[in-house]
C-alpha cells in the first residue's frame, strides 16, 4: 500500500479557485465515519491537496509496476470499483482509484462552480501528475469519461490501453434528451429539493433503476454510498453534475468536449476495449456508434444486456476477467 498524507501534495498556493482557504487537514479525517464498511473497502486513504480542497485516492501495489487508474462518476466514489481492486492486485497491477472533489472521502466545498467539468479535469490532472504513473490501463465511466480522457488524450506517453465504460467524451450530435429524473435535477429549485434535500440521487436512481441487481446493494453496501453527502450542502457536487450534461450543440460544456475529443486521436493506435450496459438510460447503446466508434472503429466491444448504469455493480463478474484478459 502506499501512503501519502504528505507525499503528492499540491506545491503551489493552497487558495482555491474561489478565494477560500484550503484547510490543513481532509474534513474526513474527523468525520467520525468508519470508512473501511465492514471491511468492503480496506484501503489505506492518500491524499492530494488541490487548490479547491483535498481529494483522496488509493494507490495499491508496487509503485514500479504498470498501473490501473479507474475513475468514477455520479454519485459514486472509489467504493464503485471495490470488486475490481482484489483481482489487479494479485496480477500485480498498480491500482489507483481517486475520489473527486465533492465524493467519497474527497472534500465537499459548497461552492457549485467548482464542480464544472473543467475545473474537475484541472484537478484530476494534477493529482494523477504528481503520481508519475507509466504503462497505465485508463478505465472511466459515467462522468469519470470527459474528466479522466482529457488528462488521457493529453499524455498519450503514459497510456497502455483504454477499457472504457459507459461514458462520453464528445462534443454533443444533434440533441440529447436526459431521461426524466436528470430533466428534474436541471430545473431550478425543484433540483436542489430532490438532489441536495431528498438526496434522490442516491436514494433512488442508484439504489433503483441504475442498477439492476438490488439484491448486490447490501445494508453495508447502501451505507458505504450514503456516507459521502450526509448534509444538504455536501451534495452540491452531485447537483452540480446532471447540470453540467450538454443536451445541445450550443451547450457550455461543448468547447471543452471539442478539445477533449480532439484529443483523442493521439490515442488512436492504442488497443481500445468498450464494455457496455445495454439498459443504461443514460449513456443508450446508441451511444456506441454516434461516437466511440467515430473515435475508435477498431475497438474491442462487450455488450452486457443484464446491466444498468451502475455496471461495475451489476456485471464485475464479467468486467474483471475482461479486463485481465485485455491488459495481457
Amino acid at each position: 500500500m502506499a501512503t501519502s498524507t504528505a507525499q503528492g501534495i499540491a506545491q503551489r498556493q493552497p487558495t482555491s479557485h474561489s478565494g477560500e482557504s484550503i484547510p490543513r487537514e481532509p474534513a474526513s479525517l474527523r468525520d467520525g465515519i468508519d470508512w473501511t464498511f465492514d471491511g468492503t473497502w480496506p484501503h489505506e486513504p492518500c491524499w492530494f491537496r488541490s487548490l479547491d480542497g483535498w481529494m483522496h485516492y488509493i494507490d495499491e501495489g508496487p509503485q514500479d509496476a504498470p498501473a490501473v487508474v479507474l475513475v468514477h462518476g455520479n454519485p459514486t466514489w472509489g467504493y464503485l470499483y471495490r470488486n475490481f481492486i482484489p483481482p489487479l492486485l494479485e496480477a500485480g497491477y498498480r491500482v489507483v482509484v481517486p475520489d473527486h472533489l465533492g465524493f467519497g472521502r474527497s472534500d465537499k466545498p459548497n461552492n457549485p462552480e467548482l464542480y464544472r467539468i473543467p475545473n474537475h479535469a484541472q484537478r484530476f490532472e494534477a493529482l494523477l501528475e504528481s503520481l508519475d504513473l507509466h504503462e497505465v490501463t485508463f478505465v472511466p465511466q459515467d462522468w469519470g469519461g470527459p474528466i479522466g480522457l482529457a488528462w488521457a488524450g493529453r499524455h498519450p506517453e503514459r497510456i497502455a490501453r483504454l477499457f472504457i465504460l459507459n461514458t462520453f467524451a464528445h462534443k454533443i450530435v444533434g440533441t440529447y434528451h436526459p431521461p426524466l429524473p436528470l430533466k428534474l435535477f436541471r430545473t431550478p429549485i425543484i433540483g436542489e429539493f430532490l438532489v441536495k434535500g431528498l438526496h434522490v440521487f442516491v436514494r433512488k436512481l442508484l439504489f433503483g433503476g441504475g442498477v439492476l441487481h438490488q439484491e448486490r446493494l447490501t445494508a453495508t453496501v447502501r451505507q458505504a454510498y450514503l456516507a459521502p453527502h450526509l448534509t444538504w450542502a455536501s451534495r452540491t457536487g452531485v447537483l452540480v453534475f446532471p447540470r453540467e450534461i450538454p443536451a445541445t450543440t450550443d451547450a457550455p460544456l461543448n468547447p471543452f468536449l471539442e478539445r477533449v475529443e480532439a484529443n483523442l486521436q493521439t490515442l488512436k493506435e492504442k488497443p481500445v476495449f468498450l464494455g457496455w450496459a445495454m439498459q443504461d438510460l443514460v449513456f443508450r447503446p446508441e451511444f456506441i456508434e454516434t461516437y466511440w466508434k467515430r473515435s475508435f472503429p477498431d475497438a474491442e466491444i462487450l455488450r452486457l444486456p443484464n446491466a444498468s448504469h451502475y455496471l461495475q455493480e451489476d456485471v464485475y463478474e464479467h468486467l474483471v476477467p475482461a479486463l485481465l484478459n485485455f491488459m495481457k
